[in-house]
């Protein structure tokens, strides 16, 4: 069986980001300012659920910021949780969890009952808006009192279709110019990713799961703060937004 000793993990990790920032050029903006409302709200020591974590992008600038800090990563892709096994491997901080969040039953596979915060960043896009309605009630109550759930993703408001036409236009262009000085793209990095020899089978696992993408739904930011508010949190508002995306906070 082929193992992941030797791999260079932090390699795999900047390629991840180098991808995604490749759709996400403000990417690490986002990052920021979800970690200084974290401090805001919670404190430099929080307990954090990094939710759908892929790579654990979220708990790599968690604990480089907050060293106090422990983080529970849950993911169901079986590659990018591979990177996060690799890079995590020696941190007792980190604990990984894989589970399936549309299974009604994830939460009792996690190692707490509640926590600070709740995080997640550009994979709820994955659900269609039941399914994530009903998730959010599960936040909610894996949430403490007086603590924060946000979610950074794409967040369309359809009463403004000339705008998010424009915005979608321009933000193409200058990811195919982007691409043609050689930036890899979703599909480009798994195709790297299934020829390397230790995450060529978790790749194929994880096509098997879920596809080729997402076909969930992208509802807007007022969507995502009514629903959380319904179902059990006492505030939620747009902390910060591009013009494509927006990072939610809802407080418990």
């Amino acid at each position: 069986m082929t193992t992941g000793v030797g791999t260079d993990w932090q390699a795999w990790q900047e390629s991840w980001d180098r991808q995604q920032e490749w759709y996400m050029p403000d990417r690490e903006e986002r990052f920021r300012v979800m970690l200084d409302m974290v401090e805001a709200l919670v404190g430099p020591r929080p307990r954090v659920l990094d939710l759908a974590c892929g790579t654990g992008s979220i708990t790599a600038r968690l604990l480089a910021r907050f060293p106090e800090a422990t983080s529970t990563g849950v993911d169901l892709d079986p590659a990018l949780l591979a990177i996060a096994e690799g890079t995590f491997a020696d941190d007792e901080r980190v604990t990984l969890v894989t589970a399936d969040l549309k299974d009604p039953d994830w939460p009792s596979k996690l190692p707490y009952d509640s926590y600070d915060a709740v995080l997640t960043a550009t994979a709820l896009h994955w659900l269609h808006s039941e399914p994530l309605a009903a998730l959010y009630g599960q936040v909610a109550e894996l949430v403490r009192d007086g603590g924060v759930f946000m979610n950074a993703d794409h967040m369309i408001d359809e009463t403004t279709p000339r705008i998010n036409a424009a915005e979608r236009a321009q933000r193409h262009a200058h990811m195919e110019r982007a691409k043609q000085e050689g930036a890899l793209d979703w599909a480009a990095w798994w195709q790297v990713a299934a020829e390397d020899p230790v995450l060529a089978g978790p790749t194929a696992r994880r096509f098997e799961i879920y596809g080729e993408h997402a076909d969930g739904d992208t509802p807007s930011a007022a969507w995502h703060a009514r629903v959380l508010r319904e179902t059990g949190f006492g505030e939620a508002r747009p902390v910060w937004c591009s013009p494509s995306d927006t990072l939610l906070l809802a407080l418990k």
